[in-house]
């Protein structure tokens, strides 16, 4: 990598953190009392996918510890916004799904958000926010 690469590596990638630090300050500021990121997150996941997943399945999606999901999905199921049960073909795992009061608070959580997100957006300009999507998507995948 010539050292012309090398800087713009550094650049991209100081650019894509300091972004990241800033949107989650802004969420976590406008996100409903008690809701984490991670938490919103996972609710997002399961709302959208419909379907029951297993800890290490959401685990690897977030690409976060097994721990670190536990603790999460702890939180949420003493919140009751998703239900744990064991996998009746395997004792030995849980299956995780999104309660009725979990889709209540996503989408409280993106009531609270919607502004913030859509400002950024409108400032931005839709056709270069449309334009990030692709690249962003693609560097996801290849960091993934």
């Amino acid at each position: 990598m010539s050292e012309d690469s090398n800087t713009l590596a550094i650049m991209l990638f100081s650019e894509i953190l300091g972004t990241d630090q800033i949107l989650r300050s802004r969420l976590s500021k406008v996100l409903p009392k008690g809701m984490e990121i991670s938490h919103f997150s996972v609710l997002n996941h399961l709302a959208w996918r419909e379907t029951e997943r297993s800890p290490a399945q959401l685990a690897e999606t977030f690409h976060v510890t097994r721990g670190a999901m536990t603790n999460t999905l702890n939180k949420l199921e003493w919140a009751g916004y998703v239900h744990i049960r064991p996998d009746w073909d395997d004792a030995r795992r849980k299956m995780v799904t999104i309660s009725p009061a979990g889709r209540q608070a996503r989408e409280t959580a993106l009531s609270s958000i919607a502004p913030m997100i859509t400002n950024v957006v409108e400032q931005l300009g839709e056709d270069k926010a449309r334009a990030a999507l692709p690249i962003l998507r693609e560097l996801r995948t290849q960091l993934g």
